[in-house]
């Protein structure tokens, strides 16, 4: 009886699931179309087909839905989490190292060591790198994924800073705890030889702790990271009105115009030149890394503010990974990944060898 009393059920569930794709079908565009209203707003559909231009395990992170949405900041904070865990662990897998507890200046942090073969050429004991992590500014998504590898290849100490999060503490604390470390870290290091680098807000980050050292009047490090990181709080670029968090996947606000991120910036002016180093002297700046990807949501605000570093006479350099949504390198399974943490290994090991050459 119970088995006569289910069939019906699961028919109607399979019939449900059939007509729901069929509606799904029907929604779904087969042409591309565009129409400018008087506004200049432009209101467009594209069929994107996934490029064949990306590795097979890039190809099928496209074709996997959007994440969960709509979360409460402590729903985000535990999925983060537990995330974070998992991605750690399969990080290490490929990039060996040991992961410590401590603190610095009374700031908690991550210390990173490269675990090396016995054959292998030594670390570099005369050098660090600062990793701020990203996870927009309220939780942590970032500070495992993206120091292991990078402590891994470029065999030097990382220390990721775990900096208070808003809307508890909003700016400045972040970039606050993270000058506190870096002033710690001058104790021992040369300028020079620290490398100072993040991703998404941790790269927002990264910009906004080398301006405000300049204003303090402390030396700046030897070379910086912005990978997919924005300059202006102000304003909003092109590419966040076309992609979300995984590129075309996922629905997205209609633009307002507003300043975005409010948790953040408190009752900071929008334009204040450390929130927002669009807005500052960026002359003297290290030079500087900036990756980013073709369906990030901050593609457009990253070569937005690398155009702003060219302007000032900075050495910055500029890539773009094809098709890939924001900060996909912190997918450790990507070749593109792979290729991504060499990319920026490799600059913070000529920029910190280079100066270390020639330093006093």
């Amino acid at each position: 009886m119970r088995g006569f009393q289910t069939l019906p059920l699961l028919v109607l569930g399979l019939a449900s699931i059939s007509t729901h794709q069929q509606i799904l079908a029907q929604q779904v565009p087969e042409a591309n179309s565009s129409v400018v209203d008087a506004n200049g707003t432009a209101h467009v559909t594209r069929v994107v087909p996934v490029p064949s231009t990306l590795s097979p395990e890039a190809q099928a992170t496209l074709r996997r839905g959007a994440g969960a949405e709509n979360q409460t900041l402590a729903e985000r904070r535990s999925s983060t989490d537990a995330w974070q865990t998992r991605a750690g662990e399969a990080s290490r897998a490929v990039y060996p190292v040991t992961i410590d507890s401590m603190t610095i200046a009374g700031v908690p942090v991550r210390n990173v060591l490269p675990i090396l073969p016995l054959d292998a050429t030594p670390a570099h004991p005369d050098w660090v790198l600062i990793n701020v992590h990203g996870g927009g500014f309220n939780s942590d998504s970032g500070s495992f994924t993206e120091s292991i590898p990078i402590a891994n290849l470029t065999r030097t100490r990382v220390v990721s800073v775990l900096y208070r999060l808003a809307p508890e503490h909003p700016f400045p604390a972040a970039v606050d705890d993270t000058i506190a470390v870096y002033r710690e870290l001058l104790k021992s290091y040369k300028p020079s030889h620290i490398g100072l680098y993040g991703t998404s807000a941790g790269a927002i980050l990264t910009a906004e702790v080398a301006v405000r050292l300049r204003q303090l009047g402390v030396p700046l490090p030897g070379a910086l990271g912005i990978f997919s990181g924005l300059g202006d709080f102000s304003q909003e670029g092109d590419s966040r009105a076309i992609f979300s968090l995984r590129g075309l996947t996922g629905s997205l606000p209609l633009p307002d115009g507003k300043s975005h991120d409010t948790s953040y910036l408190g009752s900071t002016d929008a334009k204040d030149p450390v929130l927002s180093p669009m807005y500052a002297d960026l002359r003297g700046m290290p030079p500087t890394l900036f990756i980013t990807s073709e369906r990030d949501m901050l593609l457009s605000d990253t070569t937005i503010l690398h155009r702003a570093f060219l302007r000032h006479g900075v050495d910055a350099r500029l890539v773009v990974f094809d098709g890939l949504p924001h900060a996909f390198w912190n997918d450790v399974s990507l070749p593109e990944s792979k290729e991504a943490y060499g990319m920026m290994a490799e600059f913070f090991s000529q920029e910190l060898g280079g100066k270390a050459a020639g330093a006093k």
